[in-house]
This record gives C-alpha cells, structure tokens and sequence, in this order.
C-alpha cells in the first residue's frame, strides 16, 4: 500500500506539534504493519521527533516487544482496547518517546468473527502524564482501505490528544483532556 496525501499532510502536522513541545513519539502497530511509522518517516527531519516504531503482529511481539500482559491479551484479545492501551504505553515505556499510539485491528479479508468482525480496529494514545485514550472503529472496504483508514486515525487521534493536553503535560502536570476523535 503507497502512503496517502492525507497520511503525510497528518504525520506533517504530528511532526510540526511534537517539535513545538519538544517531544518524540513512538508507534505500536499491528494489523498496519509499519504503515504509520513509514507516514511518519516520509517527513524529511523527522529523526528530530520520532523515536522508533514497533510492528508487533503476533501476540508474542506484543508482549516480548511491549510488556503487554500474556493474561490481557487472553481476556480481551488481541483486538480490543485493553490491549491497544498496553501497547501505547508499552511503546512509551521501551522508547524515548513521550507519546505514543497503537493500532490493533482485523484489516481482513479473513479472520474477523461476529464480536470482532473485518475491519474492527482499536486504536491506543499514550501522553506522558496523561490517562491513556483508545477508541475503537469499524472501517468499511477491503484490506488496502482498512489499513489506510486506521493510518489516518492513529495519527489523527494523536494530533488531538496533543492539541488538548496543556503545554506542561509532558512535564507531568495534572491535566485531564478530552477524549480524541480521531474520526474527524
């Protein structure tokens, strides 16, 4: 899948607000594989402000790569937000990073059930001295438009948890944002 416009017009914008705060920022993707990390490296001088990006497919990967609980993912799946908020804040936790977000989801055309169907993707948000957001989003559309949307969501709700989150919160200040609407 070739990155979209909106892809790099949103990692641009990601970019421009991670640099004004002076923070980083890490990926924890599944089901995009890498897709968010690449939008994110299309931006020239981005080494400034991304870190590093897991892709962690497997279970395994997730709790090898991130700490995220055997125990969670057996409860919940691997689809689900309690896992999507444990990647975010794996991917916090084993970088520099002081944000970070993860994707989780059933991009198809096979695997999905009744509860998690195709296109049902958790999204994870993590901002230092914040509470983790996720959100959850069924896509329509075949593999490619899945894995696309879920890009422009994961990037999306990041710009908004950081455009609500005061300027001291990566300082650890109390500070309580509204939820982001990464489906904006």
């Amino acid at each position: 899948m070739l990155l979209e416009d909106n892809h790099v017009v949103l990692a641009a914008e990601l970019g421009r607000a991670l640099v004004a705060r002076g923070w980083r920022v890490a990926t924890a993707e599944s089901c995009t594989g890498g897709l968010v990390a690449g939008a994110i490296t299309a931006i020239a001088g981005s080494s400034g402000w991304f870190d590093r990006g897991f892709v962690t497919y497997s279970n395994e990967a997730k709790h090898e790569m991130l700490g995220v609980s055997t125990e969670l993912i057996d409860r919940y799946g691997a689809v689900s937000e309690p896992v999507a908020a444990a990647m975010a804040q794996g991917a916090r936790s084993h970088s520099l990073a002081q944000c970070a977000l993860a994707v989780t989801g059933v991009a198809g055309p096979g695997g999905g059930t009744a509860a998690k169907p195709v296109g049902m993707v958790c999204f994870g948000w993590a901002v230092e001295g914040l509470v983790e957001r996720v959100a959850t989003f069924d896509f329509d559309g075949d593999r490619a438009l899945v894995r696309a949307r879920s890009v422009t969501a994961a990037l999306r709700g990041l710009l908004d948890l950081i455009a609500a989150a005061a300027p001291s919160a990566a300082r650890g200040a109390d500070s309580n944002p509204a939820a982001p609407n990464p489906s904006k």
